[in-house]
């Protein structure tokens, strides 16, 4: 995919103001957000460009500032790998990047890199219990993975099933729309970023997807046309 190549180059070129800078601050920013960091984009954007942080609003938590870095560092890993296979290994990589450094991967019960450990929910409803975990992602990897081509759909319904096993501790929203940007990058589709005014549709398509798909598509596709806005400004063909 053009795409891939131009953030390949950019990166690599560690150039500014381009699609991939554009797209660090825009996946990090939102991605984060809308998990409930507190960092303004600007805040985000300043981190990315100067590796420092400025702020005259009081104070910032420390893990907002740590999980921001880490992200930066997950979207290097997920375009530096997105040709290859989507592998339980991938997966756990991109929890260990965005996870290292944390609070939460101090505590001794906190499984950094690994499936979780304890029973948690997502907004309220029960998710796959620990001990079914390596099981539901085995069989969910092969599915997808043996698809002869992987369309928008299949990666919504990939994204959808992964948070409902919601296999890690905490961080699972984070790594599974870094999953759904590599697999766009991947399969020449153009990728789309939830962009915190989506949030409350994106979570609505998400309780729903089975029942009524659209909810969740429609959303993925008016933020894949935000993107697309992005590829015309940079002129880069998609």
């Amino acid at each position: 995919m053009p795409l891939l190549a131009v953030l390949r180059e950019q990166k690599k070129m560690k150039l500014k103001g381009g699609i991939y800078h554009r797209t660090q601050i825009e996946l990090t920013y939102n991605s984060n957000h809308i998990e409930g960091s507190l960092l303004t984009k600007e805040q985000t954007r300043y981190i990315f460009e100067t590796n420092t942080v400025g702020t005259e609003s009081g104070s910032l938590n420390v893990d907002d500032i740590v999980e921001t870095v880490n992200h930066f560092r997950c979207v290097d890993y997920v375009i530096d790998h997105a040709g290859f296979k989507l592998t339980e290994s991938t997966i756990k990589r991109l929890h260990l990047i965005l996870k290292t450094g944390t609070s939460d991967s101090r505590k001794d019960w906190f499984a950094t890199g690994r499936y979780k450990k304890l029973p948690n929910e997502a907004g309220g409803i029960e998710t796959c219990l620990p001990e079914n975990v390596p099981a539901m992602m085995k069989d969910l990897l092969e599915e997808y993975n043996s698809k002869p081509s992987v369309k928008t759909e299949d990666i919504l319904d990939f994204h959808v099933r992964f948070e409902r096993i919601h296999p890690f501790q905490d961080g699972n929203g984070r790594v599974g729309r870094l999953i759904m940007f590599k697999e766009c990058l991947a399969n020449g589709i153009v990728p789309f970023i939830i962009s915190d005014d989506l949030k409350m549709f994106y979570y609505r398509g998400l309780a729903e997807w089975g029942r009524e798909n659209g909810y969740l598509t429609d959303t993925c596709l008016t933020a894949q046309d935000e993107y697309k806005s992005l590829l015309d400004y940079f002129r880069i063909r998609y």
